[in-house]
């Protein structure tokens, strides 16, 4: 447990120096991707008109801008960087990593989306992003670390 626990606090401000921070190119990259990928999926959900650019128009009024932070990317980075850390076969991980980015990222549009509905009916912003919409992904970060670990074999080292 020691081990995990050196290697996740480890990893976890490797994986954002190289994927979030803009430390990299390759971060702008992945971040420029993930926010677009992020904006053409809630276009989905949105009413026609609604989504203009990185901006979500709840009313003529109040609007909700779409930026780095609300891609996915950092409960995504958090989940990895656990996976990461545990001792277990290559091939689990792989697969665990690419199936919880999936599943974060449709979380984390359901959540802005929910977030936009919510704030259109009672401008709570705060209550309904801050606690509900980050408590979702967290929610769901926890989830799928638990199943990835009910599905693993532990190699000592």
């Amino acid at each position: 447990m020691k081990q995990f626990s050196y290697r996740y606090v480890a990893l976890l401000p490797l994986l954002f120096a190289l994927f979030y921070w803009g430390l990299s190119p390759i971060a702008e990259f992945i971040n420029h991707y993930q926010t677009q990928l992020t904006l053409y999926f809630l276009e989905w959900g949105l009413k026609e008109g609604q989504l203009q650019g990185i901006d979500i128009m709840v009313n003529p009024h109040y609007k909700i801008i779409i930026t780095k932070a609300c891609n996915g990317m950092i409960p995504i980075l958090v989940l990895f960087a656990a996976i990461l850390a545990y001792p277990v076969e290559w091939t689990h991980k792989v697969w665990w990593m690419f199936a919880g980015y999936l599943v974060i990222t449709g979380m984390n549009i359901v959540r802005l989306l929910m977030v936009a509905h919510f704030v259109k009916k009672q401008p709570d912003f705060p209550l309904y992003h801050d606690l509900f919409g980050n408590l979702l992904l967290m929610l769901t970060g926890l989830l799928l670390f638990y199943l990835f670990l009910r599905g693993t074999r532990v190699y000592v080292r």
